[in-house]
């Protein structure tokens, strides 16, 4: 069913432009940067030597492709096309945004079929069946109302999920949380270590984001999943004062702490520069000075090409990495 997305003209042909394969009126995919490497090359994202997740049987989606409560400096995004927090109706059943992004993500990978002699063809094979969901796209995926039933939906299907959100919807974390509607992995992106820093680099278009973040990171202590806080880090604009970050990390005591230099891609280079952009060695030195202030928390492990140390709480064993389908 041809269904047109609930956005002006011009912000449809943005995302299209940057592939983004728009699904029913608000929802979208794109395939991911790691699996066409893991198809191609047999590199892998950090995600599947951090916790398992096969790069190339990743679904990486949105179902608010252009609404955020966030316009971050350093977003990839064409974030110029977002619309604002509040999603127009109609929305779309989380069966149906499931059904569709998998054909969508099929749709994207059949251009492969034509270089199969470039190609691993077992792992495309394995493609067309998506097993992992990575609801983190574009925009903040917990203002589309439906969120616990579209984990759900992803669930039902045998797929893990990963939530990754800025953490601004205290209340419907909650509500996840109620209803046993969580997802196998929430993310919660940590970008500032104090309100100043906040205001800066995430420019929030709510007036109580600060507030609602630290609300979300007390929430987060006491979920029954795995948990990670990821900072993005921008070189001259959020590297600063670890113990502020630590604080933080401590009032919601996540399993993990990724530690990740922001990328200079996509449409960020229209607001920052390449200097901006830190070495791994620059975030290896960040994360030794962070674990300084955390106790109970070590660095496990690193993974040099995507600029991301991995750091740990002591009491999560190796075997606990690995997400279990």
């Amino acid at each position: 069913m041809d269904v047109k997305p609930n956005m002006p003209e011009e912000i449809v042909n943005l995302f299209k432009k940057q592939h983004y394969a728009l699904v029913g009126h608000h929802s979208s995919v794109k395939l991911c940067h790691w699996l066409k490497e893991s198809i191609k090359h047999n590199r892998v994202c950090y995600k599947q030597k951090f916790y398992g997740i096969e790069s190339h049987r990743c679904l990486q989606m949105t179902p608010v492709t252009a609404w955020c409560t966030h316009n971050c400096i350093f977003c990839w995004r064409p974030m110029e096309g977002f619309l604002g927090i509040e999603m127009p109706e109609p929305l779309d059943d989380p069966a149906f945004i499931v059904e569709e992004s998998i054909k969508a993500q099929r749709k994207l990978l059949s251009g492969y079929w034509g270089v199969k002699d470039q190609i691993n063809v077992k792992k495309l094979e394995e493609a067309m069946e998506p097993r992992h969901a990575a609801i983190s796209l574009s925009g903040e995926p917990m203002l589309y109302p439906m969120i616990g039933d579209l984990v759900e939906e992803f669930h039902k299907r045998g797929f893990t999920t990963f939530i990754v959100s800025n953490g601004t919807e205290p209340e419907v974390l909650e509500k996840m949380f109620k209803e046993n509607k969580l997802p196998k992995q929430l993310y919660v992106s940590l970008t500032a270590p104090d309100e100043e820093t906040y205001q800066k680099v995430n420019v929030p278009m709510i007036p109580d984001g600060w507030d609602r973040i630290n609300r979300t990171l007390e929430l987060m202590r006491n979920l029954p999943v795995r948990t990670v806080i990821r900072l993005t880090l921008v070189k001259g604009e959020n590297m600063h004062n670890p113990e502020g970050y630590a604080k933080l990390i401590m009032k919601a005591r996540p399993m993990f702490v990724e530690a990740k230099a922001y990328m200079f891609v996509g449409f960020s280079r229209n607001r920052l520069t390449i200097n901006n952009m830190p070495s791994h060695e620059d975030i290896k030195a960040f994360a030794e000075e962070l674990v300084k202030h955390l106790p109970g928390y070590h660095i496990e492990d690193e993974y040099p090409p995507s600029r991301v140390v991995l750091i740990m709480r002591d009491d999560v064993s190796k075997a606990d990495r690995v997400i279990k389908h």
